[in-house]
């Protein structure tokens, strides 16, 4: 599918997709004979979850660092360098790195969840003290 049917399933800019595509954050799987790029379900799949770690303030370096992981784990760790030089154990510990990577983004996501509920929890006060005063 196209860019713009992809902005429009993801609720994400053109513009952040053009943007993820170039910081190798999400590319589309293909380019049409004309240069458009061609996006597939994985692709919009990724996309969603780039969009679901936004909110929470994560950079993109820290969302690269977890789509990293998740391929890696994905691939069982054999494209991430299980054969180079080094022999057996070099997948074991790349699964291990992943593992650790997706363990440590999950704790982080779940103290921003509970700062955002917080303040959720200020906002919603907030709006009832005005509906008071209202």
């Amino acid at each position: 599918m196209k860019i713009g049917e992809v902005a429009e399933r993801t609720a994400l800019s053109i513009r952040s997709l053009r943007h993820y595509d170039e910081l190798g954050l999400v590319s589309p799987s293909a380019h049409s004979p004309g240069g458009f790029r061609l996006y597939t379900e994985a692709d919009v799949e990724r996309l969603l979850l780039i969009r679901r770690m936004k909110p929470l303030g994560f950079s993109l370096d820290r969302m690269k660092d977890f789509c990293r992981a998740l391929d890696t784990l994905g691939a069982g760790g054999g494209s991430a360098g299980g054969d180079v030089a080094g022999g057996e154990g070099q997948g074991a510990r790349f699964d291990d790195d992943a593992a650790t990577t997706i363990s440590e983004i999950g704790a982080e996501a779940t103290e921003r969840l509970e700062r955002l509920r917080k303040h959720l929890a200020y906002a919603e006060e907030f709006v009832e003290i005005i509906d008071r005063l209202s």
